[in-house]
């Protein structure tokens, strides 16, 4: 069924996606390590990674469920799990099961064999009992690494009305963004799947748009007794490699009816805003965006709330108001608990409980929770980690052969990150 088709039908019964949502289970893999943030996550997993202030990455699919109508959650965990664990067990475990809501953390715990998670197929596959054991009619799959707000229930309604066995969530590119980078999709002229290419160096645009190409968003959605023939099918593959890009989805476009949904804007119908943040540059940008006057991404949107764990803490404090020492932050986002003490910030983002001592100039940085940052310090363009002490006198972006010497990471878009093991300070807590 085509879009409006379906919106017609949406129209003529107002509960019609919130019976879907009911019949669906979230399944959120969240166990990967993102190896391209080097050491931001030596002590936690890329989901488990703070973003906007005051949130971490899994908080968004978390979110875009629970607004979506999907309260049947769980959250595949593997990689360094233990900061993502304490998260989801503080902020996420209010959930009543007796009212048909939960979410639910789902180590790798080799129930179906002696290996941890070898891939996003096998993942599922590790867990087909608890999910047989909900009895959703449709799983959907989500990778829980990525920042964007999206409505599930308008791919669910596609899905349905479609007859599909297997829905692909995917954005539309431009091709030389997508070149080498993402999944691509192929389809014909009715959204229908008839190819899936793994990072191609000239992905196949899409029809009657050649200058756009359709990129895999690693987000799922298939028919449960569908889901499990194709993951025991898969199992029984001693050449797969157990993943739902590089193995399901070729397997089964010729046979079997999957679809593409375009993910949009739901205002604009055009580009939505979403991000990967899996490089260090990636992440610094995506952050500095939400500081800008008018950001891309609306984190105070009241009708789409994005829900998270955090600490009872006083309000953020700005001291002192002398000429060569006043507290001052322009352009920038401050976060409960934090004291800027005769200090200035630009275009900078602070976590909770930061502390920022006299004279010192930060600019176009991200500092996260619990740092510390001494006197007469000048800060540029850093990422400095949870719970850094910066000593007095500091300097950091300000000559990157220098940071090199000191043992900071230097991107190619001169980036600097500092960690507490940079600094010869003890590691450990994420």
């Amino acid at each position: 069924m085509d879009d409006t088709k379906s919106n017609e039908k949406m129209n003529e019964s107002p509960r019609y996606v919130s019976r879907l949502t009911k019949d669906t289970l979230a399944l959120i893999l969240a166990g990967g390590r993102g190896s391209r943030l080097y050491e931001l996550t030596d002590w936690r997993a890329k989901p488990a990674l703070y973003f906007g202030g005051k949130y971490r990455i899994i908080d968004f699919p978390l979110s875009n469920c629970i607004n979506s109508g999907i309260r049947r959650v769980g959250v595949l965990t593997q990689y360094k799990s233990h900061s993502l664990l304490r998260h989801l067990m503080q902020g996420w475990s209010h959930f009543k099961k007796e009212l048909g809501e939960f979410i639910e953390i789902l180590p790798a715990s080799q129930r179906y064999s002696d290996d941890w998670y070898q891939g996003t197929a096998d993942a599922v596959y590790q867990n087909m009992d608890i999910i047989r054991a909900e009895n959703p009619k449709y799983v959907m799959i989500l990778s829980g690494d990525h920042i964007y707000q999206m409505d599930y229930g308008d791919m669910l309604a596609q899905h349905v009305d479609r007859g599909a066995d297997m829905t692909v969530s995917c954005l539309e590119v431009p091709i030389e963004e997508a070149a080498g980078a993402f999944g691509v999709i192929s389809v014909d002229e009715e959204g229908r799947v008839i190819a899936f290419d793994e990072k191609p160096e000239h992905p196949t645009p899409i029809p009657g748009e050649s200058g756009l190409t359709l990129a895999s968003m690693g987000n799922y959605i298939f028919n449960t007794e569908f889901l499990f023939e194709q993951l025991l099918k898969d199992a029984g593959n001693p050449d797969s490699n157990s993943d739902f890009g590089a193995d399901i989805i070729p397997s089964i476009i010729k046979s079997h009816k999957v679809y593409a949904s375009p993910f949009r804007d739901p205002r604009t119908k055009g580009r939505p805003y979403w991000r990967d943040v899996g490089t260090l540059d990636s992440y610094w940008e995506a952050n500095m965006e939400l500081v800008s006057p008018q950001p891309a991404f609306n984190l105070y949107d009241a009708s789409w709330p994005i829900w998270t764990y955090q600490s009872q803490l006083p309000s953020a404090k700005f001291l002192f108001d002398d000429d060569d020492r006043r507290g001052i932050a322009v352009d920038s986002t401050v976060s409960s608990g934090c004291i800027v003490s005769g200090a200035k910030l630009r275009k900078s983002l602070l976590f909770s409980n930061v502390r920022v001592d006299s004279y010192t100039d930060i600019e176009e940085s991200i500092l996260l929770p619990n740092v510390t940052v001494g006197q007469r310090c000048k800060i540029r363009k850093a990422i400095l980690d949870r719970g850094c002490h910066i000593p007095d006198g500091s300097e950091i972006g300000v000559d990157h052969e220098q940071d090199k010497a000191n043992g900071y990471r230097v991107t190619a878009k001169g980036v600097v990150l500092v960690t507490r093991g940079m600094l010869g300070q003890p590691e450990g807590f994420a």
